[in-house]
């Protein structure tokens, strides 16, 4: 610990120093502080607009209020900072007090304590070998200096990717905004323990897939050593991995390590829910950060942050969690910024995310870490219930069955990518909206648009099942004199035309060509769409289908060849393993 306290020691002694200092050297020793502890806090008089926006693209605001925007300056960005020659006053905050890290394991799963780095690769593990069915361990990327960035995944059967809601929480993007690191430590750990003892919070890993990273930022958080000693806000190369992400109104940056790593995790999940949880004010902040119109689903957005601080005030002491409208605000009206994680979320991968700020201290003293914890915890219960309300659907095709890609647009509602897309395995969607009657649009390559209008209740979950009709080919419109059959040779299924004087009420069979019945079924023909039969279970071959109107007494057949690489048990054993 020695290391420990001769650091601390060093930034007590330099902050005053800074405080004092004349302005022909103020700049200098700003630079020396930045280089001595990996970053710095200025202070900036309110500019105005244009300064505003350049600041906001070149430097990391971390904070603003009536009067000052305040700065955090890495080594990367103090010379710009200072080429400006803005009127700055240097910020002084309190440094830790004792030890920050746990004696062991063990005691680090106490939560009053700050793990060291093999004690959280500790605590990963353990919580996944404790539970195997429930928990796995993966990894998002490394760090510029190698460390994991550690993801688990926590759902009722945790090893396999199950149609369920993806919903993901993560935290410390910041490396010195600690109370998140142990909020998610201590969750993760809580739905586990509580799987089976606890109704609400079972519900939750069964119905959902949670992924859960506790720390984004390993570099900024631990720096070169074990423990967290003086976490900085930046990366390892002095990047603020917030401000890093693309941005479409400002071009970012060079995209880091830990950032790359992210978006691709980001774009294979496609998390239909997140929190972004960040510590130096006590709020919650949502969509947008980067404009100043308003995000079409505004009102859901303060709907649920309304929720979750009056949850946290419910359970927490007066005062906590009241910056700003009574805790929560809309981004871009606190500060703006640029290559946010927030807003890449919601606006490139048309997911829902909010940051939620959880302590007005960066680094939350020890003795405060159970405080946050249980003014917190029943609001993330309830922030991820949001996943499981609002328009949930299955998008198909009407003639095959088989799950569709199709976007699902609100009219007169969405705009800026606030329109969503099903999933391309399964077909189904979420849009979790504020309640109110809906018109949805779904639209699909290759298929008419479909519109249906829905009514979303409060907390609660519609379900809607959607069959679009595939545009007509243009075999499908010749009124042909016989039964036209495509595709032919055929594997899964085959398409029928029929003349215009056979269709209505059909009885359809399928012969071999020894003349055993196959398939007989009876059905409705009406208008151009063909008809469609499923032929999965036949053996590769030739067969006869006979189409026969019932009321009419008229009849025809059609003649079609089921072609296959293999079939039946020839297929398995081909495919099997030894």
């Amino acid at each position: 610990m020695a290391r420990l306290y001769k650091i601390l020691a060093l930034a007590l002694a330099l902050a005053p120093v800074f405080s004092f200092a004349q302005d022909g050297s103020r700049d200098d020793l700003l630079r020396d502080m930045v280089k001595q502890l990996g970053q710095a806090e200025v202070s900036v008089p309110l500019p105005g607009n244009a300064m505003t926006d350049l600041l906001a693209r070149n430097v990391s605001i971390s904070s603003a209020d009536r009067e000052n925007l305040f700065i955090r300056l890495s080594p990367l960005t103090i010379d710009w900072f200072i080429s400006h020659n803005l009127s700055y006053t240097v910020i002084e905050r309190e440094a830790a007090k004792g030890p920050l890290s746990a004696e062991s394991t063990e005691k680090a799963m106490e939560w009053q304590s700050y793990p060291t780095w093999q004690q959280y690769d500790s605590i990963l593990h353990y919580l996944c070998d404790s539970y195997p069915d429930l928990c796995c361990l993966d990894t998002i990327g490394t760090s510029v200096r190698g460390r994991a960035i550690y993801v688990l995944k926590i759902s009722d059967n945790a090893g396999i990717d199950e149609d369920e809601p993806e919903v993901f929480l993560t935290s410390t993007i910041h490396g010195d905004e600690t109370a998140g690191f142990i909020l998610l430590l201590r969750f993760a750990s809580h739905l586990l323990e509580n799987y089976q003892m606890n109704e609400d919070t079972g519900s939750l890993v069964d119905e959902l897939e949670i992924w859960i990273n506790p720390l984004a930022n390993p570099d900024g958080t631990y720096g070169d050593g074990d423990e967290i000693i003086l976490p900085v806000r930046f990366n390892a190369n002095g990047y603020d991995l917030n401000r890093n992400f693309p941005d479409p109104v400002s071009q970012t940056t060079e995209i880091q390590k830990e950032t790359a790593a992210m978006i691709d995790f980001l774009k294979e999940r496609s998390f239909v829910l997140s929190a972004n949880m960040h510590s130096g004010a006590e709020v919650i902040n949502y969509p947008w950060d980067r404009w100043e119109r308003l995000h079409p689903d505004d009102q859901w957005f303060r709907t649920i942050s309304r929720k979750y601080v009056d949850t946290v005030h419910f359970y927490s002491e007066p005062g906590y969690m009241t910056d700003l409208d009574d805790g929560i605000t809309n981004g871009y009206q606190w500060y703006k910024v640029y290559g946010g994680r927030q807003d890449f979320v919601t606006w490139e991968l048309g997911g829902r995310e909010v940051t939620i700020e959880l302590h007005k201290s960066y680094v939350t003293p020890v003795d405060q870490l159970d405080y946050i914890w249980e003014s917190n915890y029943r609001s993330v219960e309830a922030y991820l219930r949001n996943a499981m309300t609002g328009i949930h659907g299955r998008i198909s095709d009407r003639i095959t069955g088989l799950p569709l890609v199709a976007s699902v647009v609100i009219d007169n509602h969405d705009m800026d990518n606030s329109h969503i897309e099903s999933d391309t395995l399964t077909g189904r969607f979420i849009r979790m909206i504020a309640p109110g009657s809906w018109s949805l649009k779904f639209a699909a390559r290759g298929y008419r648009d479909t519109v249906i209008t829905v009514t979303s209740l409060f907390n609660e979950k519609t379900d809607l099942e959607v069959e679009m009709y595939p545009l007509l080919n243009r075999v499908d419109t010749l009124d042909h004199e016989k039964p036209f059959l495509y595709p032919n040779p055929a594997s899964t299924y085959i398409k029928a035309v029929l003349p215009s004087a056979l269709r209505g009420e059909l009885r359809v069979a399928i012969f071999s060509v020894s003349g055993n019945k196959e398939i007989e079924y009876e059905t409705v023909v009406s208008g151009d769409y063909p008809l469609t039969t499923d032929i999965s279970r036949l053996r590769r071959g030739v067969y006869i289908i006979r189409f026969i109107n019932k009321a009419k007494g008229l009849s025809s057949e059609a003649v079609f060849v089921i072609a296959r690489p293999h079939d039946g048990n020839y297929e398995l054993a081909e495919s099997s393993c030894i």
